[in-house]
């Protein structure tokens, strides 16, 4: 790795940001992280585009007085892109989360590519960033197109670049196969809009001198997040190379799945949240999400707080006994039951109870997920819910076939992208393998399945 500095990694996730500093060996220095503020201009959700610029500025200004950086790059999530024109953001990007209207949504649905094109669902809000270009219609003339992370490559360095994993993750303007945009891009011309492509970790340019870490600290292209989480799990020996399936959890949860087969991608099923990302290298990966973390929110109780791990243990044998179960699914729209309309059953009165049911569900969700895209032999999750350990043991139990392994909270997308630039750095921490339960969860899935709607 050239340079004599650490590296600083950039995560803008949907409900965080993060920075961290790592060591030329890959050892984490320090992290420092900052919630997204929710933002609406004239009545449409927006991200907090300024808000995360001013504390990246400060924030990077604190690193320097710590010891010299040599390289940062920033991780985005997926499902956003920026405007930008002469020089400046044109106007703040769209949230994703915002609802386009249903007369423009059904227009853009008549001319998007289909799934075996882009691997690309049709997803409802603005989930699938060609709708959110269709929406804008003529405001994106004579601009530059910049994806989420390649946005803030740009902020920090002035050099403006797109990159494949952000194309590739549900844009419905990718084609995976061809790697190269897909036809809707090609005759809207976004295609020739969207800034040079350049690789994940490539050094595109210089950090500005207005961010005070000095001349000479490169600034790399940058990439997804959920890529991210597959790049750190392939740097694992129990991983590299073998079947495996990485689950990132966050306000997403997305499974990655790496085969040692060919499958047939166009095999997975689109309504359900089923489609296909790219990888660092452009190769294709079959993937299932669901939005786990927002669904938690909106249960109502943190399930991934240490001080709360034992008394969850503790409760599961009442809510098993009680049959409390939530069913699908809170985020209308998203994840394998994207039309059920989710509820309780049997609510329990017990805080940790509840807390119980809601680590349970989410490992049912994922435990399905899991299934639609054939993952089998080893699964590392990793990301904030991994922290979670009802969550991690009863998906352990749910998928006794395969090796379950958690990470440690290092080796997270951070590690992924700082491998990106020096693919040697292993983990420091070592994977550690789920116990199961000691509760049967069978007859509870079943009746979950049966009441949920769909096996």
């Amino acid at each position: 790795m050239a340079g004599q500095g650490d590296i600083v990694v950039l995560d803008v996730g949907k409900t965080l940001s993060k920075l961290s500093r790592w060591s030329r060996a890959g050892l984490l220095l320090e992290k420092v992280s900052r919630p997204n503020a929710r933002v609406a201009v004239d009545g449409v959700a927006v991200l907090d585009v300024m808000g995360i610029g001013d504390w990246v500025r400060e924030t990077l200004k604190s690193f320097a007085a710590v010891g010299p950086v040599s390289a940062i790059i920033p991780v985005g999530h997926g499902a956003a892109f920026a405007v930008v024109r002469d020089g400046k953001l044109a106007f703040a990007p769209c949230d994703y989360e915002q609802q386009i209207p249903p007369d423009v949504l059904a227009s853009y649905r008549t001319e998007r590519d289909p799934f075996s094109d882009t691997g690309s669902p049709a997803l409802p809000l603005g989930l699938n960033f060609g709708a959110q270009l269709h929406w804008l219609g003529t405001k994106t003339n004579g601009a530059t197109l910049l994806p989420w992370a390649q946005f803030w490559s740009w902020f920090l360095s002035g050099v403006a670049t797109s990159e494949v994993t952000s194309l590739g993750c549900h844009s419905d303007l990718w084609n995976p196969a061809a790697r190269t945009f897909s036809a809707l891009a090609r005759q809207r011309g976004w295609d020739t809009q969207f800034a040079p492509l350049a690789q994940a970790g490539d050094a595109i340019g210089m950090l500005k001198p207005e961010f005070g870490l000095g001349e000479n600290v490169r600034v790399h292209c940058g990439i997804h997040d959920s890529n991210a989480a597959l790049m750190a799990a392939r740097g694992f020996l129990e991983l590299a190379g073998k079947e495996a399936t990485v689950l990132s959890t966050g306000t997403w949860f997305v499974a990655m799945r790496s085969p040692t087969e060919p499958i047939d991608l166009t095999a997975l099923p689109e309504a359900r949240d089923c489609l296909v990302n790219v990888d660092a290298f452009g190769q294709r990966v079959p993937s299932a999400r669901f939005m786990g973390g927002r669904e938690i929110e909106l249960l109502g109780d943190r399930i991934d707080l240490p001080e709360d791990q034992q008394a969850m243990l503790r409760a599961l044998p009442a809510v098993l006994g009680s049959g409390a179960m939530i069913l699908p699914g809170h985020a209308p729209g998203c994840g394998p039951y994207p039309d059920n309309k989710g509820q309780w059953i049997n609510t329990p009165e017990d805080v940790q109870e509840r807390r119980a049911a809601i680590a349970l569900y989410a490992a049912l969700v994922a435990d399905i997920s899991l299934d639609l895209i054939g993952a089998k032999d080893r699964l590392l999750i990793e990301g904030r819910f991994a922290q979670c350990e009802l969550f991690v043991r009863a998906l352990a139990t749910l998928r006794s076939n395969m090796q379950v392994f958690v990470a440690s909270e290092e080796a997270d997308v951070s590690l992924g992208a700082l491998r990106l630039i020096d693919p040697a750095i292993r983990p420091a921490a070592k994977l550690v393998l789920a116990m199961p339960l000691n509760e049967d969860l069978s007859q509870y899935k079943a009746q979950w399945r049966e009441r949920g709607g769909q096996a």
